[in-house]
């Protein structure tokens, strides 16, 4: 994975402002520091990310030699003296900043990263007054190509964040680093817009802009209005990493688990019916599961079957590998299955008209806000599946515009018919959790055995690393999976398929997940600022905790599934069923 990695094993000292502290070898300065309590400001570093010192504003000086140098890309060495803060050093630091913010637009007020961008909390730390330079933003417009992110140039500082996660993080390449006679820029490759670039709305560029350069399409406005309509009968859905991802704008631990405080703060903001996309992500295993042993067992499709619920990995096997978009599962992602499912059978069980419900979905992600839109306007229900999607940081702007003091909420109850939900729906927002889900269940179709020996949790398809391969023993019969997170390691999995695809040889797995964003939709693009792999780490905790507390945990063992395909569907697969939930 791209990222900086301390070597372990000798350690060093090193004496930051006075304080000895020792770390391994290979430590930077800037991590040192940190070791230490002393925060040295910088703009193009993040952790999720390698050190490219273009911003320049993290200099130090070394005793003894008297050398200037930038703590993000500077091994300690053994013995070595720095000093973060002195008058020299600021002043410098202030100079630099200056430059920076005076090609920067001066609209904060008016930015939707205001109050939560780091440029403004430099300002701060440098004790800077933006209001007392000049400002000369260049006048480019606003890319709003995509309907998804939008790229505002004049917001940018170069600092590169979004050109090094696109290009290596996501291996997608649709942004770069241009230096041209009227200066430097980050555009789109091909120089033209986003949309025409090999972008996949994923969203990781603008969960890493320090700035609001790079954010997404704010659909906040549209909800107001909608919600405001007397005529609109509107719902609303909550995907499973946002319960665990929420409470971080509003100051609660990292990785709380808000689901019913969700619940409360969605009826006060106006909604006649509060859903759970886990509900739908159950839903989504029970087809899923059952088109992956029709494909498995009776050879009714291409192996390996890939999932199909991660619309910017979907938008990413089109462009890259069309030859492997047979692959994919025909199944609908969670968010439009529940969508579809409110204007039928929700709609139809409360006599409601389908024409006046607006479906609303609040999910970790940017790409969502395409996925609804991607393919005809209208889909078998007659209907859009879903109207407007939302991030987990318009959720929260939209709950803080509503006075809502959400850490002191008391928890709430979802509308039961398209609610309930199991374990298995639960871990969808983690990487490897689709794929456990649908095996838990796929096992059961192929054994009438909820359970894997003795213990439901697959520990061997849990983890961190950006690409995992196990194999699995269902029924007697092996299955070999793998597991991708972040796109920029999908060319090694695909690249195996595609070779054995073409020299005939035994294809090397059955069933790949593969989520665009590290960490599965818990790192998703949409999800709150300031992301690193601790955070990533405690809502997938709290997403696993959910599915261990759980009675039941297992999608076929949810007892409203087995209303829903009693009552309306029949079964998985099903004429209805292929109509309704699969493209």
């Amino acid at each position: 994975m791209f990222f900086s990695i301390c070597i372990a094993g000798l350690m060093v000292s090193v004496r930051i402002d006075g304080v000895v502290v020792s770390v391994p070898e290979g430590t930077t300065i800037l991590g040192a520091a940190a070791n230490v309590g002393v925060k040295i400001p910088a703009l193009c570093k993040h952790k999720d990310l390698p050190p490219t010192a273009s911003c320049g504003l993290c200099i130090v000086k070394i005793v003894g030699n008297g050398r200037i140098c930038k703590a993000c890309c500077t091994k300690i060495s053994d013995g070595m003296d720095v000093v973060t803060d002195d008058p020299k050093i600021v002043a410098e630091r202030r100079s630099i900043f200056e430059s920076v913010v005076s090609n920067h637009s001066n609209s904060c007020q008016l930015c939707v990263r205001d109050g939560c961008c780091e440029l403004q909390n430099l300002a701060a730390d440098l004790g800077m007054d933006r209001n007392n330079f000049a400002h000369c933003p260049k006048n480019s417009p606003k890319d709003v190509s995509t309907d998804a992110i939008e790229f505002d140039h004049s917001k940018c500082v170069k600092c590169r964040r979004c050109v090094l996660i696109c290009q290596k993080m996501q291996g997608v390449r649709a942004l770069t680093y241009k230096r041209s006679g009227d200066g430097e820029a980050i555009v789109p490759v091909g120089g033209d817009s986003l949309a025409k670039s090999p972008c996949v709305r994923c969203g990781q560029c603008a969960l890493h802009c320090p700035t609001g350069a790079i954010v997404e399409k704010d659909d906040v406005p549209a909800v107001l209005e909608k919600l405001s309509g007397s005529k609109n009968f509107c719902t609303v859905q909550i995907a499973p990493s946002v319960r665990v991802s929420i409470g971080d704008a509003f100051g609660l631990p990292i990785g709380t688990n808000c689901t019913e405080k969700l619940y409360t703060a969605m009826r006060m903001l106006g909604f006649k019916a509060v859903f759970d996309t886990n509900f739908s992500a159950d839903l989504t295993v029970m087809e899923e599961a059952a088109e992956f042993v029709e494909r498995f067992v009776s050879g009714r499709g291409e192996l390996p079957m890939m999932t199909s619920c991660c619309p910017a990995w979907v938008d990413y096997v089109e462009k890259f590998y069309p030859d492997l978009c047979e692959n994919l599962s025909t199944a609908k992602s969670p968010q439009q299955m529940l969508g579809v499912m409110a204007k039928t059978y929700f709609a139809k069980a409360r006599n409601i008209d389908p024409g006046t419900m607006v479906q609303v979905s609040a999910m970790p992600c940017t790409a969502k806000k395409y996925e609804l839109r991607r393919n005809e306007k209208m889909s078998a229900s007659g209907y859009m599946d879903v109207d407007i999607s939302i991030t987990t940081r318009e959720l929260a702007r939209l709950m803080k515009m509503a006075g809502i003091d959400f850490a002191n909420l008391p928890d709430g109850s979802v509308d039961s018919i398209l609610g309930e939900y199991s374990g298995a729906g639960a871990i969808f927002g983690t990487s490897g959790g689709v794929m456990e889900a649908a095996l838990r269940t796929a096992h059961f179709n192929l054994s009438g055995m909820s359970v894997f020996g003795e213990a439901i949790e697959m520990e061997n398809i849990r983890g961190m690393s950006g690409l995992r391969r196990a194999t699995v023993l269902m029924n007697g019969k092996e299955v070999r999976v793998a597991m991708v997170h972040g796109l920029g390691n999908a060319p090694e999995i695909l690249d195996e398929v595609l070779s054995a695809k073409k020299s005939g040889a035994a294809i090397p797995y059955h069933f790949i997940e593969v989520m665009a964003c590290r960490g599965g939709c818990l790192g998703g693009g949409g999800q709150p600022y300031g992301i690193c792999d601790e955070i990533r780490q405690k809502r997938r905790d709290g997403l696993y905790s959910d599915d261990r507390m759980r009675s039941r945990r297992c999608a076929h063992d949810n007892p409203e599934i087995k209303e829903v395909y009693k009552n309306f569907l029949g079964m998985p697969l099903s004429e209805i069923a292929h109509k309704l939930l699969h493209v």
